[in-house]
């Protein structure tokens, strides 16, 4: 059974823009195990709290974790 684990600091992902990240991540599974994998595809998405991230050293934000807005 495939598992997935996502983990993300906190914010920076709406409730839709999540679901739509665990569609994605299903198909991606279905799309190389074949349509039997999906209802044995588990997807969890965790959030970790702003701050409590660390990337080189220094603290993961919510902020400065956000991609670019695209103009």
């Amino acid at each position: 059974m495939p598992f997935i684990e996502v983990k993300i600091v906190e914010g920076v992902l709406s409730d839709d823009k999540k679901h739509e990240l665990i569609a994605a991540l299903t198909n991606a599974v279905v799309s190389v195990g074949g349509e039997g994998f999906r209802p044995m595809t588990r997807c969890i998405i965790q959030e970790i709290k702003s701050g409590y991230w660390g990337v080189a050293g220094k603290p993961l934000t919510t902020e400065n974790a956000r991609p670019p807005v695209s103009t």
